[in-house]
């Protein structure tokens, strides 16, 4: 008997271009209302060395504390380069939109609990 390896989708994304700067739209694509949705502080490559050497930027997320079935939220978000946190100026969040035909090195490690209280992954690619 086969196992079935195929995961369902909990979450779509898409950037919005803000005139000031650049936000995450997430989608619950579920039809149950999911608790305490977090994505993992992403680490940027250096980009002054090629990805060599420690990471100096990275971004963090608010925690969104629940959505409803099709519910879309905006997520904020704070840039923080060399451990203090970057004014608008200095955001990163442009470096995790998609390129078509550029490799994603990035990805949005998001959890969260299901209806069940059970805690629930996705990994989406992103970045250029």
């Amino acid at each position: 008997m086969a196992a079935n390896l195929k995961t369902e989708k909990s979450f779509n994304f898409r950037f919005i271009d803000s005139p000031a700067t650049v936000l995450l739209e997430l989608t619950n694509l579920t039809d149950h209302t999911l608790k305490s949705i977090e994505i993992l502080t992403i680490f940027l490559k250096e980009e002054e060395t090629s990805g060599r050497g420690p990471s100096q930027a990275h971004i963090r997320f608010d925690l969104v504390a629940s959505m409803k079935p099709n519910e879309k939220a905006v997520l904020t978000h704070k840039t923080w380069i060399n451990g203090k946190p970057a004014d608008s100026a200095h955001d990163q969040l442009e470096r995790l939109k998609i390129i078509p035909g550029v490799v994603s090195p990035y990805v949005l490690d998001i959890s969260w609990e299901d209806a069940h209280g059970k805690a629930r992954f996705q990994r989406i690619p992103v970045g250029h």
